[in-house]
């Protein structure tokens, strides 16, 4: 079979060929300027715990080496100290969130690039510019014009070619928003600041260039970026401008400006923008070709590797088995729901936000609750930063009689609990994600003490391997001692990316068969080229 196209070789394209590859499933990467990626200390990202993960398990070792895992959250109003929060890796203190890992952009598409080189599944070609998009009931073929002039036949395209993307526009997909939704300078700096490793935000700053709010956020061996919001219109950033923000900023937190070195300077625009498709036929959209999004702290990037996480499970699963058109349509109908989720919270957000002053300024409580929704934007929390959940998926399988609840809704990202592999090796859930097939966890505490041998042949789980193994699509069985709100002998099945399909009490053959069956998106039936996906409005 053909290989999947992946048009765009930035950090969603990247990550979507290593997934793939990671799932026995070879790509062609058209990157139309290889060997391009400037270093901008000022362009970073921010990776919330999942996609961090993602990366990480991609095999992209930047995260360790040239990112930042941020050590508390710290928000200000004025000369008030707002909120105050620790942050930590892996599971959270007293409920809050976990550590976000901010890194510059050229830093991670370097790491994704050195791994997509040892990747014998993934061939990189450029420069490539596609010009032509032909699909047919078997596959689709692109063609490059020049340097390149090629013509490339694949099972599927993805387009992952930014916002201006040429596969959207080839696909005829409209790609309405709003324009200019918020306006930042930007400073990357090497300073030494009061909260050492901690991330700031800072509304209202009393100093003259301090404008409506600044925030600051840490990077590796002293470097910090900060972000000034700027008025929708007007007001050039000329370099002393932004010097004088920088001196005015250094001194308003440290009594005096200290010794800095000023690395990197720019400003952007956010946008809202929302594809109506994602899907046509065989060809897909993810990332900045099918959203932008970013104000209120809400990172776009993060979303864009949700794309690629969410799709390359299903491409695998179609590329070695063939798949019905409910498991390739659910990708639009998760991820475009989930992220128009994000951009609805963040446009009725912006007004309350961004408003102006008047009597809720004066609201008992109100600069609190504007600091609780900057933060959930910021550390990946609440309706503007939350992982997804996919309750209403078409994937999702009808209420068995035996559910049982669990710490976990349907639908929603699983707790990253330790497990028992098959070899007997103690692992994180997350890592047995993304290898292409279904996870089946049983709980059962005890078995951590005991030798593998026995616990294999005793008790339940004799019947739950037959039960696994007769699944309708492969499946993986995981034991833990553990998982929140769950009672011994639930037994967890969890699609590929980590969301749970549903739970049930105890092993039971006929419900945990229809639920597989529901999440490969039930049998291959229609032609995969069929195209029934209608615009959404």
């Amino acid at each position: 079979m053909d290989p999947v196209i992946i048009v765009g070789a930035g950090p969603v394209g990247l990550v979507l060929s290593l997934a793939l590859a990671a799932q026995g499933v070879p790509s062609v990467l058209l990157d139309e300027d290889p060997g391009r990626d400037e270093t901008r200390p000022a362009r970073t990202v921010v990776l919330r715990e999942d996609t961090a993960d993602l990366v990480e398990r991609l095999g992209c070792k930047t995260l360790q080496d040239e990112g930042l895992r941020w050590s508390g959250w710290r928000s200000m109003r004025r000369r008030q100290l707002v909120r105050e929060l620790p942050l930590a890796e892996g599971a959270a203190l007293g409920g809050l969130p976990s550590a976000p890992v901010h890194v510059p952009q050229h830093a991670l598409v370097r790491g994704l690039r050195n791994a997509v080189a040892a990747q014998e599944l993934v061939q990189t070609a450029g420069p490539s510019r596609i010009d032509t998009l032909e699909q047919d009931p078997h596959g689709v073929t692109v063609h490059t014009r020049e340097p390149g002039s090629t013509w490339w036949r694949g099972s599927y395209v993805v387009g992952c070619d930014g916002a201006r993307s040429t596969v959207r526009k080839l696909l005829d997909i409209r790609f309405p928003g709003r324009t200019a939704v918020e306006r930042h300078a930007v400073a990357a700096l090497r300073t030494e600041l009061p909260w050492p490793g901690e991330a700031v935000l800072h509304r209202l700053p009393p100093w003259r260039t301090g404008g409506a709010e600044v925030t600051a956020r840490p990077l590796p061996d002293g470097v910090w970026r900060l972000d000034w919001l700027l008025p929708p219109r007007g007001e050039l950033v000329t370099p002393d401008v932004l010097v004088s923000r920088v001196r005015d900023t250094l001194a308003g937190w440290c009594g005096e400006t200290p010794p800095y070195e000023l690395l990197d300077t720019g400003v952007y625009t956010l946008h809202h923008r929302l594809a109506r498709r994602w899907r046509v036929k065989r060809a897909f959209l993810a990332g900045d070709a099918a959203h932008l999004l970013g104000a209120l702290g809400t990172q776009g990037l993060d979303e864009g590797l949700r794309d690629a996480e969410n799709l390359a499970w299903k491409l695998a699963l179609a590329w070695h088995h063939g798949a019905s058109d409910v498991l390739l349509d659910s990708y639009q109908a998760e991820r475009r729901a989930a992220v128009a989720s994000r951009l609805r919270a963040a446009d009725q957000s912006l007004p309350i936000l961004r408003g102006g002053g008047g009597l809720r300024t004066l609201v008992p409580g109100s600069a609190r609750g504007h600091d609780s929704l900057l933060t959930d934007g910021h550390l990946g929390c609440g309706p503007l930063g939350a992982p997804p959940s996919y309750s209403h998926s078409p994937l999702a399988p009808p209420r068995a009689e035996a559910h049982t609840a669990v710490g976990t809704p349907p639908g929603a990202p699983v707790a990253d609990v330790r497990v028992t592999a098959p070899d007997g090796t103690r692992v994180r859930l997350r890592e047995r994600l993304g290898q292409g097939h279904l996870l089946v966890v049983l709980v059962a505490p005890g078995t951590g003490v005991w030798d593998r041998r026995h616990w294999m042949r005793a008790g339940i789980m004799p019947r739950l391997v037959e039960t696994v193994d007769a699944l309708p699509v492969k499946a993986e069985l995981l034991v833990a001692e553990s998982y929140p709100a769950a009672s011994a002998h639930t037994v967890l099945l969890i699609r590929p990316d980590g969301h749970l399909v549903e739970s049930f009490g105890g092993v039971r053959p006929a419900e945990l068969r229809a639920a597989a069956d529901a999440a490969r998106g039930g049998a291959v039936l229609t032609s995969v080229g069929s195209d029934r996906t209608a615009d959404v409005n």
